[in-house]
């Protein structure tokens, strides 16, 4: 068991929802990323068996891939919570553009909320009695931000690094550089003193140094073939779908890869768009064998885990 602040609250949630971080002290009850919309009752559960009769009083969206934010909706419902987004979507979120905020990209939801307040890089938190520097954290997502302690050597990494690995490379599927940016965030990280992460899924860790070593290897490896990457996000957005939905046809499978432009994208790279059935087939029994994250009935999909 990792020893946090007791400023510091992080619940683990898994794949489907990120992490989120409640940090409290006598001036704001703050939480770091709200996670998936069909898990927000949760998310709120949580926050309020943690607070008691006290209300939330800031959210901090770290990036606004919709495991992130899908909870702010119903929070800002509950609590007259301010709430601060990336600088750079600010546009986005007033118009609401799901494309420009990667919903319809993915084929995910996420049910509208607002924002009060906007963070970029170089702004400094006061939150759960410690001082945060925001870092911009650009390669899985162009937006995504970072929240540094300098003090207890504490980095809230989002999706910009796990203990095994990071994100999806996005912006690549698009033909956007984002390798070159992971790389530099990786370095960023090196650079500062961390004794621990509080990723945005999986538990914290303090193997910072072995954590950086996998990473880099990892983003040498998708440079090289850019195709793993594409191939890797395919196999995310199924998988996340289905721990979504739990089940669905491979006929409805085939519809959102027309439809969710990342997915498209990713195909793209892949296969030329007559062998797309044949391609997802090999994907769809790549997650299902060895006991993967999915099962194959007929011509039905359905999701193992949890």
């Amino acid at each position: 068991m990792i020893a946090l602040p007791p400023s510091i609250k992080v619940f683990e949630r898994g794949w489907l929802s990120s992490n989120n971080v409640l940090l409290i002290d006598d001036a704001c009850a703050a939480l770091v990323d709200t996670g998936y919309a069909t898990h927000a009752p949760q998310t709120l559960a949580l926050v309020r068996q943690t607070l008691g009769a006290r209300p939330l009083d800031l959210i901090v969206n770290t990036h606004l891939h919709s495991d992130h934010c899908g909870g702010n909706a119903l929070l800002q419902a509950t609590w007259p919570c301010r709430t601060a987004i990336p600088v750079s979507e600010a546009d986005a979120v007033r118009a609401w553009d799901e494309t420009r905020l990667t919903f319809r990209a993915t084929g995910q939801t996420c049910e509208r909320f607002s924002f009060t307040e906007t963070i970029a890089p170089g702004v400094r938190l006061r939150l759960g009695a410690l001082d945060w520097q925001v870092l911009g954290a650009p390669g899985h997502d162009p937006h995504s931000l970072m929240l540094y302690c300098a003090d207890e050597r504490i980095l809230i990494s989002a999706d910009a690094l796990w203990e095994n690995g990071f994100g999806v490379i996005f912006p690549e599927l698009e033909g956007e550089s984002g390798f070159a940016e992971e790389q530099a965030v990786l370095e960023a990280i090196a650079e500062r003193d961390v004794r621990l992460v509080i990723p945005g899924h999986g538990a914290p860790f303090t193997n910072v140094g072995q954590a950086l070593e996998r990473a880099f290897s990892r983003v040498a490896w998708l440079r090289a073939d850019p195709a793993r990457n594409a191939r890797n996000a395919l196999k995310v957005l199924i998988v996340f779908k289905l721990l979504e939905v739990r089940e669905m046809g491979f006929d409805v499978l085939l519809r959102m890869l027309d439809e969710a432009a990342a997915m498209r994208a990713a195909a793209s790279m892949l296969k030329p768009r007559g062998e797309w059935p044949a391609l997802m087939r090999e994907i769809v029994e790549e997650l299902a064998a060895r006991n993967g994250p999915l099962a194959v009935d007929g011509a039905r999909l359905v999701a193992r885990q949890a």
